[in-house]
Protein backbone atom coordinates (compact mmCIF):
# COMPACT_ATOMS: atom_id res chain seq x y z
CA UNK A 1 0.00 0.00 0.00
CA UNK A 2 1.19 3.77 -1.22
CA UNK A 3 3.20 5.72 2.13
CA UNK A 4 3.47 9.46 1.72
CA UNK A 5 6.27 11.59 3.92
CA UNK A 6 5.14 15.13 4.59
CA UNK A 7 7.69 17.59 5.87
CA UNK A 8 6.27 21.06 6.93
CA UNK A 9 8.33 23.81 7.43
CA UNK A 10 6.75 25.91 10.40
CA UNK A 11 9.93 28.44 11.11
CA UNK A 12 13.35 28.85 9.21
CA UNK A 13 16.36 29.47 11.90
CA UNK A 14 19.18 29.27 9.61
CA UNK A 15 18.90 29.71 5.58
CA UNK A 16 22.31 28.58 4.87
CA UNK A 17 21.63 25.23 6.67
CA UNK A 18 18.99 24.76 4.52
CA UNK A 19 20.50 25.85 1.22
CA UNK A 20 23.07 22.87 2.34
CA UNK A 21 20.40 20.65 2.58
CA UNK A 22 18.92 21.48 -0.85
CA UNK A 23 22.30 20.57 -1.97
CA UNK A 24 22.77 17.19 -0.82
CA UNK A 25 19.08 16.11 -0.76
CA UNK A 26 19.17 15.32 -4.48
CA UNK A 27 21.71 12.34 -4.08
CA UNK A 28 19.65 10.89 -1.41
CA UNK A 29 16.88 10.48 -3.77
CA UNK A 30 18.76 8.52 -6.85
CA UNK A 31 18.04 4.76 -7.39
CA UNK A 32 15.07 5.25 -4.47
CA UNK A 33 11.59 4.48 -4.84
CA UNK A 34 10.58 8.42 -4.28
CA UNK A 35 7.60 10.83 -5.57
CA UNK A 36 7.67 13.71 -4.88
CA UNK A 37 4.29 14.98 -5.58
CA UNK A 38 4.69 18.65 -3.89
CA UNK A 39 7.26 20.84 -2.27
CA UNK A 40 7.01 24.12 -1.13
CA UNK A 41 4.08 24.97 -3.79
CA UNK A 42 1.53 27.61 -2.98
CA UNK A 43 -0.42 26.10 -0.16
CA UNK A 44 -3.95 27.37 1.72
CA UNK A 45 -3.88 27.35 5.10
CA UNK A 46 -7.46 25.49 6.49
CA UNK A 47 -7.06 25.25 10.23
CA UNK A 48 -4.25 25.83 12.64
CA UNK A 49 -1.05 28.16 12.19
CA UNK A 50 0.26 29.16 8.67
CA UNK A 51 3.32 27.17 7.81
CA UNK A 52 6.41 28.12 5.60
CA UNK A 53 6.02 25.13 3.23
CA UNK A 54 5.02 21.60 2.65
CA UNK A 55 6.60 18.19 0.88
CA UNK A 56 4.82 15.55 0.04
CA UNK A 57 6.53 12.53 -1.50
CA UNK A 58 5.04 9.18 -2.38
CA UNK A 59 6.88 5.48 -1.79
CA UNK A 60 5.09 2.02 -2.76
CA UNK A 61 5.01 1.09 1.24
CA UNK A 62 5.79 2.68 4.55
CA UNK A 63 9.21 0.39 5.07
CA UNK A 64 10.59 1.89 2.08
CA UNK A 65 9.77 5.59 3.22
CA UNK A 66 10.71 4.70 6.67
CA UNK A 67 14.20 2.88 4.85
CA UNK A 68 14.42 5.68 2.69
CA UNK A 69 14.53 8.30 5.75
CA UNK A 70 16.72 6.52 8.09
CA UNK A 71 19.53 6.08 5.16
CA UNK A 72 23.01 7.18 5.38
CA UNK A 73 22.64 9.23 2.43
CA UNK A 74 19.50 11.06 3.60
CA UNK A 75 20.39 11.37 7.24
CA UNK A 76 23.66 13.33 6.42
CA UNK A 77 21.08 15.49 4.42
CA UNK A 78 18.73 15.81 6.83
CA UNK A 79 20.80 16.86 9.45
CA UNK A 80 20.83 20.51 7.75
CA UNK A 81 17.98 20.44 7.25
CA UNK A 82 16.51 19.85 10.78
CA UNK A 83 19.65 22.70 11.93
CA UNK A 84 18.02 24.78 9.55
CA UNK A 85 14.15 25.18 10.67
CA UNK A 86 11.76 23.68 12.36
CA UNK A 87 9.25 20.79 10.86
CA UNK A 88 7.24 17.94 11.52
CA UNK A 89 7.42 15.27 9.82
CA UNK A 90 5.36 11.97 9.45
CA UNK A 91 4.62 9.29 7.53
CA UNK A 92 1.31 8.12 6.48
CA UNK A 93 -0.36 5.59 4.63
CA UNK A 94 -2.18 5.96 1.65
CA UNK A 95 -5.68 4.49 1.09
Amino acid sequence: MSAYIVFIREKTIDESELETYWEKAPAAMEDQPIKVLAAYGHHVTLEGPDVEGIVIAEFPTVEEARDWYNSPAYQEAAQHRLRGAVYRGLIVEGV
